[in-house]
């Protein structure tokens, strides 16, 4: 019988703790963690996942994203060079604020 790390595959103990090997986690959970972090601070293209955070696929973990937490991301097609200098059209996440409704700003009734 094998194990996980027999398989070449990391075990991660939690989404936001490395491995032993001082190599970042890659479970599904930790790049959802990363993703989330990036897109807290800015919009991030599939490159910029791929390249900057180790996320092969980015649109999966966007998905979660959305559907799990409740996130709400908004996509936008852009045009970005990759490194070897040709040009593709992209997706850029784009994390809008979480909408909060505030019961006090909203008018009741009629005019006065």
């Amino acid at each position: 019988m094998t194990t996980k790390n027999e398989t070449g595959r990391s075990s991660c103990k939690s989404a936001t703790q490395g491995t032993t090997t001082g190599k970042q986690c890659n479970s599904a959970d930790a790049q959802r963690a990363r993703l989330l972090a990036a897109l807290e601070i800015a919009p991030v293209t599939t490159l910029e996942a791929r390249r900057d955070l180790d996320i092969m696929m980015p649109a999966a973990r966007i998905h979660e994203l959305r559907h799990r937490l409740g996130k709400t991301i908004v996509t936008e097609r852009v045009s970005r060079q990759t490194e070897a200098g040709n040009d593709h059209v992209v997706a850029m996440y784009v994390l809008m604020p979480d909408a909060q409704i505030d019961l006090f700003d909203v008018p009741v009734g009629g005019s006065a």
